[in-house]
């Protein structure tokens, strides 16, 4: 189903945000809607929007997740950094 990678997205930015507020509705015309859950009261946040278009909104909202790094790509971040007294 074409809602998947969707929710999915939601899910992400339910679990980046502090609680589960955030839902999605899906329209008659296949057009998504993100909304907000506060005290029991829906708050419709984003027009219909396509599935590409609602991904990418979702994605930009709420706290970005860090992204790991591991030793060796801290080292190699660390050597394209140029010296100050390099030529």
């Amino acid at each position: 189903m074409r809602s998947t990678r969707a929710t999915a997205a939601v899910a992400r930015l339910n679990s980046r945000s502090e609680g589960d507020h955030y839902t999605m509705a899906f329209t008659g015309t296949g057009l998504f809607i993100l909304r907000e859950r506060i005290a029991g009261v829906d708050k419709q946040l984003s027009d219909a929007l396509s599935l590409d278009d609602f991904v990418r909104l979702v994605d930009s909202l709420g706290p970005k997740k860090m992204s790991r790094i591991t030793k060796s790509e801290a080292a190699f971040m660390k050597q394209l950094v140029k010296k100050d007294n390099a030529p």
